[in-house]
């Protein structure tokens, strides 16, 4: 028998080379399961929601421009003392006191491609003691030419970055300009979680734990993976990383509520997700899906398999989501606990009613703004979007 084993390897690599998109796939899926079947049950349960109508805009509120002439604002963060600290995609981070926009300097080198860029930013929850921020940039550094998504913190320090530490940065390089995440949210654990998308090589990152991209990811706030990781201990996985199957998620958030770590991530054409993050789940990209290629024509095997998570929510056709908020405040009157995502397509922030663990209703806000980029809770009670090519906005009813 021993002398079969070599013709019957070839036989695979043969294979393999003649289909190797959906061969990677597989094997992918198979090494990480038969570690992780046991341990994690995934979510089968099909969302019985479909076609809730889209309300016009109710124009119940005021929008007022908090920062303004803005190219590109994508990630947005407070510190204690109520200042907002913002990033520009072409690679500068500022510091906003209310009143006018510091530059911070010592931002690393960033990769500016596609939709890659510098990213989000945030605080760290004890940042009154420690004056640690993190930011999610696209990175020329390492393996290969191109870039990829790296995240790294560094002191805040008279509007200037010092001691950087790249805590993680993804690899190989590709020179592809979609796909890089990347959001952070925080636990209530004190984890930190980020996105990085998978870099358009949708057979061959997200199905594989040995590959970075497509994937949530969750670390210590000095970079160090946790023990209870649910890929440490898997031959050759990628340790920081908490779930896989994903595209490019470029919405995260804690729920005010729950602590629950929420995402929602980009579909091709339909099939935009939100889905709540487990450890270990396999959200399915791109073996299952609710969208169909760009220009039409399915491409993935079907809308469900065994061990691969059902979203909760999803959209068709596509919304282009970026930005997630949770409305956690009694001064919005009956928006208190909406959902909250910004379209990019469609140039509105969708607001998702939430009763019962399910959406029951959807409404436009800021109808025509323009590309919502980025929503979230500030501070203050208020809702905060940044919008592309004008600047950051306050939402007050």
């Amino acid at each position: 028998m021993k002398c079969l084993t070599p013709i019957l390897l070839l036989l695979v690599f043969t294979l393999g080379c003649k289909k190797e998109s959906k061969t990677t796939k597989d094997i992918a899926f198979n090494e990480s399961k038969e570690s992780i079947e046991t341990v994690f049950k995934s979510n089968q349960s099909i969302p019985s929601f479909q076609n809730i109508p889209l309300e016009e805009d109710q124009k119940n509120y005021t929008v007022n421009p908090i920062v303004t002439d803005l190219t590109n604002p994508w990630g947005m963060t407070w510190l204690p003392n109520g200042d907002l600290i913002y990033t520009e995609k072409e690679g500068d981070l500022y510091r906003f006191d209310g009143k006018k926009s510091y530059q911070i300097s010592g931002v690393p080198e960033v990769y500016v491609r596609g939709q890659g860029g510098l990213l989000d930013v945030t605080a760290h929850p004890n940042f009154k003691e420690n004056k640690s921020i993190y930011i999610s940039y696209a990175s020329s550094e390492g393996e290969g030419t191109g870039g990829h998504t790296a995240i790294a913190n560094a002191i805040l320090k008279n509007d200037y970055l010092t001691d950087l530490k790249v805590l993680y940065k993804a690899a190989p390089n590709t020179k592809k300009g979609q796909h890089f995440g990347s959001r952070f949210a925080w636990d209530q654990e004190g984890y930190l979680y980020f996105s990085i998308g998978e870099r358009g090589e949708r057979d061959v990152n997200p199905q594989d734990l040995k590959r970075d991209g497509g994937k949530i990811y969750r670390i210590h706030d000095d970079g160090r993976v946790p023990t209870d990781n649910p890929f440490v201990g898997v031959a050759g996985a990628k340790t920081a990383a908490f779930t896989y199957g994903n595209r490019n998620p470029q919405g995260m958030t804690a729920h005010p509520k729950t602590g629950e770590i929420i995402t929602h991530e980009h579909g091709p054409q339909g099939g935009d997700e939100i889905n709540f993050i487990k450890p270990g789940r396999n959200y399915g990209w791109p073996v299952i899906s609710y969208g169909e290629n760009y220009g039409g024509g399915e491409f993935a095997e079907s809308t469900a398999k065994e061990g691969m998570e059902q979203p909760f929510y999803y959209w068709v056709p596509s919304i282009a989501p970026s930005g997630f908020a949770i409305i956690d405040t009694t001064a919005y009157g009956d928006w208190n606990g909406n959902y909250l995502v910004g379209s990019l397509k469609f140039q509105y922030l969708e607001m998702l009613y939430i009763k019962d663990k399910r959406v029951i209703k959807r409404e436009k806000l800021v109808d025509g703004i323009g590309r919502l980029r980025n929503v979230k809770m500030g501070p203050d009670g208020l809702i905060y979007i940044a919008v592309e090519g004008k600047g950051i906005f306050s939402i007050k009813r």
